[in-house]
């Protein structure tokens, strides 16, 4: 029964939670952890602002595309033009751009489809690229707080002599380890994050090159 107890008791004493664990990493390791939690606050807010304004922009309505077709071939451009002016996607000011130029050489129409798409996928990609350098970066933060960790560790063993205190030296070993792993933490999180908003953005810009061709088929129909 006593032997239980002393089992029980050490059990008890090698329980440590988040915020114990951060804390004995030392002034170090608390700053560079404040760091890399700064780091997750912007990670998740850039995620999930650019998916909602992502998802928005991804809607199409399905009678866009035969509304605009039928207002060109009728003749109806300003029809046209309004229909695309009244729907706020990267698809409709795309198109908008075309309508606009009909009756010009082909050229002109495909370089201003051009330019317009590339200025709506730099509106998509806003910010993303933040994504991308945290999930760089994050790791290496944490991989700094490793070195200053283990720097703490031998100083306090080519200090100690003969004696080493092992609370002491605990306190370098929390600061390597707490830091690597919230390094790692956020930049996996970073890197899913951007990767995911990569593969959304890469859907509108498939949809803005189909409505592109399928516009310049309509421009292409013979009177």
């Amino acid at each position: 029964m006593q032997n239980l107890q002393e089992i029980n008791s050490i059990q008890t004493e090698k329980t440590i939670s988040i915020f114990q664990l951060i804390e004995s990493s030392g002034i170090g390791g608390i700053i560079i952890i404040g760091i890399l939690f700064i780091l997750l606050i912007m990670v998740i807010y850039i995620y999930f602002e650019r998916l909602f304004a992502i998802k928005s922009a991804s809607i199409i309505d399905k009678d866009f595309m035969p509304q605009i077709r039928t207002h060109i071939l009728k003749g109806k451009i300003d029809n046209a033009k309004i229909l695309c002016q009244s729907i706020d996607t990267p698809v409709a000011r795309l198109l908008e751009k075309g309508v606009s130029r009909i009756g010009r050489p082909l050229e002109d129409i495909n370089s201003a489809l051009e330019n317009s798409g590339k200025i709506e996928i730099y509106k998509l990609e806003k910010n993303v690229s933040i994504l991308a350098t945290i999930s760089g970066v994050a790791p290496m933060i944490g991989f700094l707080g490793t070195v200053i960790g283990m720097i703490l560790s031998i100083f306090e063993i080519a200090n100690a002599g003969g004696n080493i205190d092992m609370q002491l030296l605990s306190n370098g070993l929390y600061t390597a380890m707490t830091t690597t792993v919230a390094g790692l933490v956020v930049g996996i999180i970073g890197y899913i994050a951007y990767n995911h908003l990569v593969v959304k953005t890469n859907k509108i810009i498939y949809q803005m090159e189909a409505i592109s061709l399928e516009f310049f088929d309509l421009l292409n129909e013979p009177a």
